[in-house]
């Protein structure tokens, strides 16, 4: 008898069309937000932080930014796994200091590019200094989303299949640029990228010796910032003209949507947001990461499968969907190999057998996701004792 609309009145057309029109849901978002905000860094262990909660805030934030290529625009995209990592290494090279170098002397000729092919003396034409993380993580969206935009030019020819697999040579371009381009891993060794200590007024958010409580924070202010603009660019003029392009693109065409500013919009938003991810996965989560290994084929299909069992074209299902992907590994573990003694591989065996169940379940059942379901359960309550 709580969740109803009775008494809650509206008087102009901003409060009628607000996110959350019913009073309950206002609170309760509010109160899971001060949850969020006060009472879980009181409370958070190490553990707990490494395993659930950092994973989920910043894999919410690439669901959302996937989400809106896909779920709201309707372009397939392979390529999610190629984006945070050109957001990685981009944030990696602002807090190192952005550096340019060109050859001020050749030894043996050049070719007819121009390029040194003898002994070449490289010298340093401009160099920035270190920027704070959160800088650093800025840019590496914005640098991203230029990248996704470049990437997004073949949706305005193919559609579908065919944007699927360019997605998908994007994903390997990108996976084998930065493990063969030195400068983009500062000329190490190893080519591991290794992210320094650095603060945000006063705390440290990366490096050895930061708390788990301000990676939280940090990573938890990120997020609601991302999915309070996701949610306001979705609801405009902006989002409208996604929906349009998703439902008919011919159709919108003809009404006056631009397909091009449309289209391309969206991959660099979208670019934008698995872009600050991606900075976050690298920075505040791994602290070191060997692109193979961290931003593989792997983490594309991963992100696709959040927003399909969360919900395509829905904010909340991003939470969801990446809510249900991070947290079944610990749950299978925790009760499979810490409960029964079962060996590790199996649990992970378990993990790709219920997934793929659930997804082929969700494709068939509601291809919406577990983000229609929820909305059918508020329906429900909002109607009770009177469903019809």
């Amino acid at each position: 008898m709580f969740y109803r609309e009775a008494g809650d009145f509206k008087t102009s057309y901003a409060a009628d069309g607000q996110t959350f029109p019913i009073a309950f849901d206002r609170w309760r978002y509010m109160i899971v937000v001060a949850i969020g905000f006060l009472a879980i860094p009181l409370f958070i262990t190490e553990y707990m932080a490494n395993a659930v909660l950092i994973p989920f805030l910043i894999w919410s934030v690439i669901a959302i930014g996937l989400n809106i290529l896909t779920g709201y625009c309707g372009q397939v995209s392979l390529g999610t796994g190629g984006f945070m990592a050109v957001g990685a290494y981009a944030c990696y090279k602002f807090m190192t200091g952005l550096d340019v170098w060109y050859v001020s002397a050749c030894e043996g000729g050049a070719n007819l590019f121009f390029l040194c092919t003898g002994v070449a003396t490289y010298s340093v034409l401009f160099e920035l200094p270190e920027f704070n993380i959160a800088f650093s993580v800025l840019m590496g969206g914005l640098t991203t989303a230029a990248v996704g935009l470049l990437f997004g030019l073949p949706s305005l020819r193919i559609k579908g299949f065919y944007l699927a697999v360019a997605t998908l040579a994007a994903q390997f371009f990108l996976v084998w640029l930065f493990n063969k381009w030195s400068w983009a891993y500062n000329y190490s060794a190893s080519g591991q990228i290794n992210a320094p200590t650095r603060e945000l007024l006063g705390f440290e958010i990366t490096g050895p010796t930061a708390t788990a409580e301000v990676k939280y924070l940090f990573c938890l202010t990120i997020l609601f910032l991302m999915a309070w603009l996701a949610r306001n660019l979705t609801r405009g003029r902006l989002g409208r003209s996604w929906m349009a392009i998703r439902d008919m693109d011919i159709a919108a065409e003809i009404i006056g949507v631009n397909p091009l500013k449309a289209k391309l919009s969206a991959f660099a938003v979208s670019s934008f947001f698995v872009g600050v991810g991606g900075a976050l996965f690298f920075s505040v989560y791994l602290g070191a990461v060997e692109v193979g290994e961290a931003f593989g084929i792997q983490k594309s299909f991963l992100a696709l499968f959040m927003i399909i069992i969360g919900g395509l074209g829905s904010i909340f299902g991003s939470f969801a969907g990446a809510a249900f992907i991070v947290l079944m590994p610990v749950l299978l573990k925790n009760i499979m190999v810490g409960g029964f003694g079962w060996p590790t591989d199996i649990a992970a065996h378990f993990e790709f057998i219920i997934l793929g169940g659930l997804i082929i379940f969700f494709l068939i059942v509601e291809p919406h996701g577990l983000a229609a379901l929820w909305r059918t359960l508020k329906e429900k309550l909002r109607l009770w004792p009177f469903p019809h």
